[in-house]
């Protein structure tokens, strides 16, 4: 399969995720409140969240520096893992959204250089390979 396919359709989706969220916790911000409250994170996180969610997915999505773009990668990636982390820890099982996110980062982060003119150091199976035991 053509990389790049795996890359725009893994990106889009990614970012339409987030963008989803982002606007979710902006409209409903009293209803987020106390859904974080339940997983033990505080209140005025929601709204902080909200802007840093849409912020990175038109990182991710426009790519005007490749720095930032990595950088909006890595903290995809702690939020998502966070959210799994909360979700189970509370005995709640409504963290099928944070796997599916993990999945299309991942997905979208190691094809990267594959669809753009702009490579970055880290985002690619080669490099991926290059770190891996032998």
């Amino acid at each position: 399969m053509n990389l790049k396919w795996v890359y725009w359709g893994a990106t889009v989706l990614l970012a339409l995720m987030y963008v989803a969220g982002g606007v979710m916790y902006l409209t409903n911000i009293p209803l987020v409140q106390g859904t974080f409250a339940q997983l033990g994170y505080p209140a005025y996180l929601v709204p902080i969240l909200a802007v840093v969610k849409l912020a990175a997915a038109v990182t991710i999505v426009w790519r005007f520096s490749v720095a930032l773009t990595d950088l909006a990668y890595a903290g995809m990636l702690f939020h998502l893992l966070l959210a799994l982390a909360a979700h189970l820890g509370v005995g709640d099982m409504a963290f099928a959204p944070a796997i599916v996110g993990l999945v299309l980062l991942v997905a979208s982060f190691l094809t990267q250089n594959a669809a753009r003119k702009k490579p970055s150091p880290y985002g690619s199976l080669a490099a991926l390979r290059s770190i891996s035991p032998r």
